[in-house]
């Protein structure tokens, strides 16, 4: 990491992984090549970042978003913690991908043990766009990182003025600013360079997490499973052959199974396979025993959580229990 001046402005930690916001092309197009700018160019021209705060980059990783692993990702969040950990570190703002940047975010939203502001950014157009929406993006996740009413308020995710939770945030667009939605509506803004917030998180996070980087080596393999007409139980039995120990179904509607599936979801946890039902709707609740005898098949209701947030919340919850009632409890909790 580059060093700074001592200052007494708030001390940010930006880490920077590649991405769009980094990427180069020849115009406006969606032809282009992520992961390209270095952290240094990307400070370079947004000037303003000074006035803000005093920024300390570091390039942890130059690649395309859809390229995270698990691996990575831990790396991601044990860099995150120990950043956290610092005294001379007051905040941390991410660069990252969009593809994957709301995976990667309610990760560290459950296991990053500190109140200190995490945020993450990205952008929707290349670095070298007319109208790259990258160097906005910066100058506001810095802001909101480096306001004091950001602490304890989980992982936060900025991008088009709007401030969301980690928790509820996707990506629901392929090509427009406004890319970056949250069901239950953004926490808040960024009006005139400062964070306004509009509403608070409810569920536990962070520093109330029951999960801590620090006490996790490897993340079990879970699976997830799009559903479809016609759909056929091999992908099932594929995940587990590959070794998974769950896998998320992303049923249709509020996470039906289809009748012809339903003897093969109850051989699955039969052979010690966690199911998971979620919805490929992208919001609203999954209810237990709703559509499907989750009580009889052993299987978990996903509440709210979309399928890629159910895959990472239930390969957390396996790292502390094997239970499905206790996994249950976990996702109504988080």
């Amino acid at each position: 990491m580059t060093t700074a001046a001592d200052s007494p402005r708030p001390r940010i930690a930006l880490l920077a992984t590649g991405g769009t916001i980094a990427g180069v092309g020849t115009g406006e197009g969606a032809a282009y090549r992520a992961a390209v700018a270095p952290v240094g160019e990307l400070i370079a021209v947004v000037p303003g970042l000074a006035r803000l705060a005093d920024v300390r980059a570091e390039q942890l990783m130059q690649i395309d978003s859809a390229d995270f692993t698990d691996e990575r990702l831990l790396a991601l969040a044990r860099r995150v913690a120990a950043l956290c950990a610092r005294d001379d570190v007051d905040g941390v703002v991410i660069t990252h991908g969009t593809d994957t940047l709301e995976e990667s975010a309610y990760f560290l939203h459950l296991v990053v043990p500190s109140r200190k502001p995490v945020v993450l950014t990205g952008a929707m157009r290349p670095a070298t766009a007319l109208a790259a929406d990258g160097p906005a993006n910066l100058l506001h996740a810095v802001a909101v990182a480096a306001h004091p009413s950001s602490a304890g308020r989980g992982v936060l995710v900025v991008m088009n003025e709007e401030i969301h939770s980690a928790r509820d945030v996707a990506k629901v667009h392929t090509l427009r600013l406004d890319a970056f939605a949250s069901p239950h509506g953004a926490l808040g803004g960024v009006v005139e360079g400062a964070p306004r917030w509009w509403r608070a998180l409810a569920r536990p996070h962070t520093a109330d997490s029951a999960f801590d980087i620090g006490r996790i080596d490897a993340l079990p393999l879970v699976g997830l499973v799009a559903s479809h007409g016609n759909m056929r139980r091999e992908p099932y039995d594929a995940w587990v052959a590959a070794g998974a120990r769950a896998i998320v179904h992303a049923g249709f509607g509020g996470g039906t199974v289809p009748a012809y599936l339903r003897d093969a979801f109850i051989g699955l946890r039969a052979r010690g396979v966690l199911l998971v039902r979620a919805s490929r709707v992208g919001a609203g609740p999954v209810i237990r025993n709703a559509t499907f005898d989750d009580d009889g098949c052993g299987s978990v209701a996903a509440d709210d959580q979309n399928a890629p947030r159910a895959r990472l919340l239930a390969a957390l919850a396996l790292t502390r229990t094997q239970d499905a009632g206790e996994v249950q409890a976990m996702f109504l909790s988080y």
